[in-house]
């Protein structure tokens, strides 16, 4: 087992705060982000200050992740980094798709659905076959993804990032199903309603729903992308191995506590 991580998904919110925590733990980063404009100068801060806590053990990616042309052209490089060893972590933070409803004046197209899926859902799953078919992942690894409680509650603008997050957590299920066997353990985390960037994009309320959820949060406070960071640093630890399948709530009981 190396102590090389791979994120997709690294250089703003949840991602970012993982890549950081992890450096700190001591792990190699390995990530992928596709940042443009302003989004690309965040970036590069994330990746400053990634490379500083990891002492250059840092490599980013700024290109499509869920393109498999990126996964053929990439994980030779991955594997040439870890020396062949498996990825101690495989996490999907890939916040890219459509938020907008089914109906009205702009109803969701196949294509938008076609691609929201891809991107957030099904992309974890062939990421995964082709680090395995390579020995990328083996006894010990992780696979985690990160999903939210719009997984099972209808919200304004969220139609398609939920079905993309329903289809992710079966993925993930499916996946501890089968590499179970090989100590290979697969997850998803469950944050709460987290103001980040990503979260400005699906509605224009977004600070009300901020506020709300201060409200209705038994810990009277929204969940941060630290807070996320730690309990997957925490999941990497050995007393974690027999934890598979499962959906990892890291939101201060927010989920158990009413609705928007």
């Amino acid at each position: 087992m190396s102590d090389w991580v791979l994120l997709l998904g690294g250089s703003t919110g949840h991602g970012a705060a993982t890549a950081k925590r992890l450096a700190k733990d001591g792990y190699g980063i390995i990530a992928f982000h596709f940042d443009r404009g302003e989004a690309k100068k965040i970036a590069e801060e994330t990746i400053a200050e990634v490379d500083h806590l990891s002492e250059g053990r840092c490599h980013y990616y700024n290109t499509n992740a869920a393109s498999e042309e990126t996964m053929n052209t990439f994980i030779p490089q991955i594997k040439e980094i870890t020396s062949g060893s498996p990825l101690k972590l495989l996490l999907h933070s890939i916040a890219f798709g459509t938020t907008t409803n089914f109906f009205g004046a702009k109803p969701v197209t196949q294509r938008q659905m076609d691609m929201t899926i891809h991107v957030m859902g099904n992309s974890l799953l062939y990421w995964t076959q082709k680090l395995y078919g390579e020995g990328l992942l083996a006894n010990g690894s992780r696979i985690m993804g990160l999903t939210s409680e719009g997984n099972y509650v209808a919200l304004e603008g969220y139609g398609p990032v939920s079905v993309a997050k329903v289809a992710m957590e079966a993925i993930i299920r499916q996946i501890g199903w089968e590499l179970g066997e090989f100590g290979i353990t697969a997850n998803a985390i469950q944050a709460g309603v987290t103001p980040t960037r990503a979260l400005t994009k699906i509605t224009e309320g977004w600070e009300a729903w901020v506020e709300n959820t201060k409200k209705r949060n038994p810990m009277r406070r929204t969940t941060t992308p630290e807070d996320v960071a730690g309990t997957i640093s925490m999941l990497l630890k050995p007393e974690a191995d027999f934890i598979n399948c499962s959906i990892i709530y890291c939101d201060g009981g927010e989920s158990r506590s009413g609705t928007f």
